[in-house]
């Protein structure tokens, strides 16, 4: 299916056919990238396991570890747009590029623009969404206990998992929402001369057209950022720069110039 843009922009079109031989291929280019290039997504990805670890111990040591889970089963939400520095790798070792700190980091910006900064804006607000619901929801099942102050005993209970089970089909929907919006926005972006409307559009697309094989990569992505958080989040330093190197080739492989 094609996509046109408005003048000045590029034409797309949008793949119908991934499977899960994309999703392995995709998977095999990431993890050589990382070889290749391991310093990068550690880099990218330090920041992700320090601010999990920052929340953790802040959490604990007032006595809240109840919020620490709920703010952490949202953190997943944030991968995308910590990965847009480890797209720009594989895109710059794609190309032939020179691939260096400057150019790296300056990959953050965009394509100066705005149009990074405007997704980026969207992701954290969702984010703050998903916080607010998940303390909701907390407060609802659990609160009348004294909400944040609960041992994880609550967890066990009939209220506790009923909560376990409404949190993680309203974050699941919610996740999958946003993984729907940005799996293929983001590095068009840094890819492509398109508006962020523009590379959402193309983005649900390509998940409406592929819905199996993108579920498949979004659950997967779900469960290896879940395990990977289990060891005070260090397995991220791996799980988080592969998924996001294998990303950017799935998106290859999505998109292509008409």
């Amino acid at each position: 299916m094609s996509l046109s843009q408005a003048d000045g922009f590029q034409s797309v079109h949008v793949s119908r056919n991934l499977g899960w031989k994309d999703l392995r291929t995709a998977l095999a280019a990431g993890w050589a990238d990382f070889k290749a290039m391991p310093v990068f997504g550690i880099f990218f990805a330090l920041f992700y396991v320090l601010g999990g670890i920052a929340l953790y111990f802040g959490t604990v040591s007032q006595g809240q570890l109840i919020w620490f889970i709920a703010a952490a089963t949202g953190f997943p939400i944030l991968a995308p747009f910590a990965a847009v520095g480890i797209y720009e790798v594989s895109r710059r070792r794609e190309t032939g590029e020179p691939v260096n700190w400057t150019g790296v980091l300056g990959a953050l910006r965009g394509r100066g623009n705005g149009q990074l900064s405007m997704m980026a804006t969207a992701v954290l607000i969702i984010f703050g969404f998903w916080v607010i619901i998940a303390f909701g929801i907390f407060a609802i099942f659990v609160g009348q206990s004294g909400i944040g102050g609960q041992s994880l005993d609550i967890l066990g209970s009939g209220r506790g998992l009923a909560m376990l089970a409404v949190g993680s089909l309203v974050g699941g929907l919610i996740a999958f929402v946003l993984f729907s919006v940005t799996v293929v926005s983001l590095p068009m972006l840094l890819d492509r001369d398109v508006d962020f409307v523009t590379a959402i559009v193309a983005s649900v697309e390509a998940v409406r057209l592929n819905r199996g094989t993108m579920l498949l990569w979004a659950v997967l992505i779900a469960c290896v950022l879940f395990l990977s958080m289990l060891p005070i989040f260090v397995g991220l330093l791996i799980a988080l720069p592969v998924l996001g190197h294998a990303t950017w080739h799935l998106y290859r492989r999505a998109l292509s110039p008409d």
